[in-house]
């Protein structure tokens, strides 16, 4: 796709003068159809505000009827002008595509376009069937409550299919975008509109959306990468309400990102809606455990000293503090060790070398049949991770110095083949504490803890 034609804007389609004449005479477009368009084509917009009033439904019949039917790109891109600058002037305007005489051509048009001709094309067709099926969706729940279930329910159907195939249009955009620059931005700011419907984050999360928006949580250093940052963070927010989009999350990087962001960040509405998804993720399966983990609690705090002038931010960094604190009085010491090593990411946390811990710790191990112990050592033979490898060799070498039978465990777990492969890594800190392992492992623990020495 040319450049120029990447960077078309609404005002410089809308200079071109359009033969609507010409279409007549092949009967692509009606005889009304034609007086209508003349009569809105070109004209000052309190005018075009005027005719909307007057007759909007029958305007949108005719640029809905032009874009089913004509195919000339500089007519298409034309009318797509006409209209988003329609919804720009009133967004309101939107809830004419819904009118009964519309019927179907309310969406598809505008989805046949989104994988079609410029990216011009591509982008307003994208933002204007955003804006009408927000404007379907709000009409839907007035009628719902007004009791006229039936046909709404038919509309409904209509809609999840149209938020389908939308939904996967924005997915594709996050994957290979079809502009260099722009593709995910707008990508981007129409799930922040769209995500606030359960069935839009259904589809999403289908789609195997959530992990197309977590790269995307990353300090930003301009005006344009704060407003994606801020949006991909709203997406994350409205995902956050919805049970099946918090299991992705737990299994990404997201937390640690947002955490990495709201400490660095000074950009209120930044701060605010990553705040407010932490606040909702806290009570959350391990989301609670894993933020004591990764400092949170001190990163609220700075937060908290910070002169924000939004209530709901303060109010919420409360909420956030105060459930941190009631987090860590509920975690044990062993709940906290298990979380680190069921997520396969281990550092060197005070406890791993604190004598106390795993004197008063050591019988834990042999829960769930040594399920930790098997985790630790499962981890020795997958984890690419130097540090995570390092720590995995300390631990299982406390155990057998803190366990009256830890030599023998270890042995009938079969932990000394991937022990021994790691005394050859590259990385010295792994082979030291493999040395260590072995050690305690073949000569016993004082001995091994001597030549340590």
């Amino acid at each position: 796709m040319p450049m120029d034609q990447a960077e078309l804007t609404t005002e410089q389609i809308l200079k071109r003068d359009i033969p609507w004449e010409t279409y007549t005479s092949t009967k692509l477009i009606s005889g009304t159809g034609l007086q209508l368009i003349k009569r809105y084509d070109k004209k000052p917009q309190d005018s075009k505000a005027q005719l909307l009033d007057e007759d909007g439904p029958a305007y949108i019949r005719v640029f809905t009827t032009i874009l089913q039917e004509i195919f000339k790109e500089d007519t298409v891109e034309y009318v797509l002008a006409l209209i988003d600058e329609m919804l720009a002037e009133n967004p309101a305007r939107a809830r004419l595509f819904h009118d009964k005489s519309v019927g179907s051509a309310a969406y598809e048009p505008f989805l046949r376009l989104l994988w079609k001709g410029s990216w011009f094309i591509q982008e307003k067709s994208c933002n204007i069937l955003t804006l009408i099926i927000s404007a379907r969706l709000k009409a839907q729940d007035a009628a719902l409550m007004n009791g006229e279930a039936s046909d709404s329910k038919k509309k409904l159907n209509t809609a999840e299919e149209v938020l389908r195939g939308l939904v996967d249009w924005l997915c594709a955009q996050l994957k290979q975008p079809s502009h260099p620059s722009c593709s995910i931005p707008t990508a981007i700011s129409c799930l922040s509109k769209l995500l606030k419907e359960p069935y839009v984050r259904s589809s999403f999360v289908q789609a195997d959306g959530v992990k197309l928006l977590v790269p995307l949580i990353s300090p930003a250093s301009t005006q344009q990468s704060m407003q994606l940052l801020y949006e991909t963070c709203l997406c994350i927010w409205l995902l956050s309400f919805y049970e099946p989009a918090i299991d992705y999350l737990a299994t990404s990087r997201s937390l640690q990102r947002l955490i990495e962001v709201v400490r660095g960040s000074t950009k209120e509405k930044v701060v605010r809606v990553i705040v407010l998804t932490l606040k909702n993720l806290l009570s959350k399966g391990t989301f609670g455990a894993q933020m004591v983990d990764l400092g949170l609690l001190q990163v609220v705090q700075n937060l908290k000293a910070q002169a924000w002038s939004d209530e709901d931010l303060l109010e919420a960094l409360n909420q956030l503090d105060e459930g941190l604190k009631e987090k860590i009085k509920k975690l044990s010491s062993f709940d906290k060790y298990k979380q680190e090593v069921l997520l396969g990411q281990l550092d060197w946390s005070p406890m791993h070398k604190d004598s106390i811990f795993w004197r008063d710790n050591v019988t834990n191990f042999e829960e769930n049949d040594f399920q930790i112990l098997r985790v630790l050592i499962t981890i020795l033979g997958t984890s690419s991770d130097a540090r995570s490898l390092a720590v995995a060799c300390y631990d299982l070498s406390q155990f057998i110095q803190y366990h009256p039978a830890g030599r023998v465990i270890v042995t009938d777990l079969k932990a000394k083949e991937q022990v021994m492969k790691l005394m050859n890594h590259d990385n010295g800190e792994v082979t030291k504490n493999a040395l260590l392992c072995i050690q305690r492992l073949f000569l016993g623990a004082k001995y091994a803890s001597f030549l340590q020495a």
